[in-house]
């Protein structure tokens, strides 16, 4: 117990004092997730928005193959990523792997299904209300998800989000395709797990308490923001 408390004190001063390799690797996590939450919106709030609104010819099949996908194991995530970026793979040549590009590149593709998913079922209910109106209004397909994307702004950016937060929390893909390499593509959860089994608790636990603060500001802002959207939603 006293060893606990010693640790716990250790890991506040670490915090406190702005220790330079702490903040290096939190720094690192939140361009690294925050670069991959930006490109799965790019990528996920456009395919949301398409399957809201496109009706086609296996559209039922699309969406339960993207909802399947939300529950991508991370590990397979980065194991197929690490196959297309190694020394052998399609993308070889780029050099990649173990850099903070190939963790940004798992981190997208673990968090796109989860952002189209999410994004689709919003878009979708919203599409409904005014489907009606668009056709009025003689507005084409691409003109109506725009439409739809501004009108959902509020509920898409818990969606955005929830995303970072998924993203932010990574572990298992990220630990295959960057390496965990100090001062390089050390990031958060991958220096918990690392400084944990070495017995280094005072950094794991405060990398820990970054990442609970980063979790817990992530919610509370998800929370802010569906209050403005519900208002807006009832005016």
């Amino acid at each position: 117990m006293h060893d606990m408390a010693e640790a716990i004190a250790l890991a506040l001063g670490l915090v406190a004092r702005g220790d330079a390799d702490l903040f290096e690797i939190v720094l690192l996590s939140l361009r690294v997730s925050l670069t991959a939450t930006a490109v799965a919106c790019v990528l996920g709030l456009t395919l949301g928005a398409f399957l809201a609104v496109a009706r086609f010819p296996g559209r039922g099949a699309a969406l339960v193959a993207l909802n399947a996908l939300m529950g991508l194991p991370p590990v397979v995530v980065g194991l197929l990523v690490y196959l297309h970026l190694s020394r052998s793979g399609p993308l070889g040549f780029l050099g990649l792997l173990y850099t903070p590009t190939a963790m940004i590149v798992a981190q997208t593709v673990l968090i796109t299904p989860i952002v189209a998913a999410l994004s689709r079922q919003v878009i979708e209910d919203l599409h409904r209300e005014y489907a009606d109106q668009f056709r009025s209004l003689g507005l084409t397909r691409w003109q109506s998800m725009g439409a739809l994307l501004w009108d959902g702004r509020f509920s898409l950016l818990t969606v955005a989000m929830a995303g970072f937060g998924r993203a932010v929390a990574e572990v298992g893909a990220v630990m295959i395709v960057g390496g965990n390499i100090d001062h390089l593509t050390r990031v958060m959860t991958t220096a918990i797990a690392l400084e944990t089994s070495k017995g280094d608790l005072p950094l794991a636990l405060a990398l820990g308490l970054v990442l609970m603060v980063i979790a817990l500001g992530v919610n509370a802002g998800v929370q802010a923001l569906r209050l403005p959207g519900e208002r807006v939603a009832h005016a």
